[in-house]
């Protein structure tokens, strides 16, 4: 484990040797941190989370309860991953085959949302900055900013990074009802034109004060 400091670590959960964790992370009850993973800076690991070998998170990633993150699988930084997600890493699991050797890649690129009881199939990206809906069920690419919903999952519009569904004019321009971005689609691609990507939020813009519901139109 890395001696980063400080670290929250629950006393009900396992952190294996070898375990690298950065500084301000929280772990909480009955979680298991597994000797290959790799965990950034202040995160947040919920109640019965798996952070298996070979697994790679980024910094202030938010991990609900009961989400299992196995080896294959990387997140970017400031991740949410809803409580009780599904991720996985062999697209054909059987108990009498074994595929360690063959565990499939994806990818949770930065800011993305998966909602709770989402199942995220392994071998995809997903984009910056999308929105998985609750429930969905994602089998293949989402682009960056791209908001899922149902089973299978369907692309139904664009999310803002402060969490907003987009509504495009006819010049291809959105803006974000609470952080007043303006968004740009091109070709079905979205990108920010007031903010770089890679850039953290402006403080006055990272705590919200006003609920989801007043922004509604």
């Amino acid at each position: 484990m890395s001696n980063s400091s400080p670290l929250k670590i629950h006393p009900s959960a396992v952190v294996d040797e070898g375990a690298v964790i950065g500084e301000g992370t929280a772990i909480w009850h009955f979680s298991h941190i597994c000797a290959g993973a790799v965990i950034g800076n202040s995160c947040s690991l919920g109640q019965n989370v798996l952070v298996a070998d070979n697994a790679c998170l980024g910094n202030n990633v938010k991990v609900q309860n009961n989400v299992a993150i196995y080896g294959g699988i990387t997140v970017e930084d400031d991740v949410f991953l809803g409580p009780s997600c599904v991720l996985s890493n062999v697209t054909n699991p059987r108990s009498q085959v074994s595929r360690k050797s063959l565990y499939e890649k994806t990818l949770i690129k930065r800011g993305a949302t998966i909602g709770a009881n989402a199942t995220i199939v392994c071998g995809i990206t997903l984009g910056r900055y999308c929105f998985i809906g609750a429930g969905a069920v994602i089998t293949k690419d989402i682009p960056c900013y791209g908001l899922v919903l149902g089973n299978p999952g369907k692309l139904s519009g664009y999310m803002s990074r402060h969490g907003h569904k987009l509504t495009f004019n006819e010049s291809g321009r959105a803006t974000c009802p609470e952080s007043k971005f303006v968004y740009e689609k091109v070709d079905q691609q979205v990108r920010c034109l007031d903010l770089n990507e890679d850039e953290p939020l402006p403080t006055d813009l990272s705590i919200g004060s006003q609920g989801y519901d007043s922004f509604k139109s």
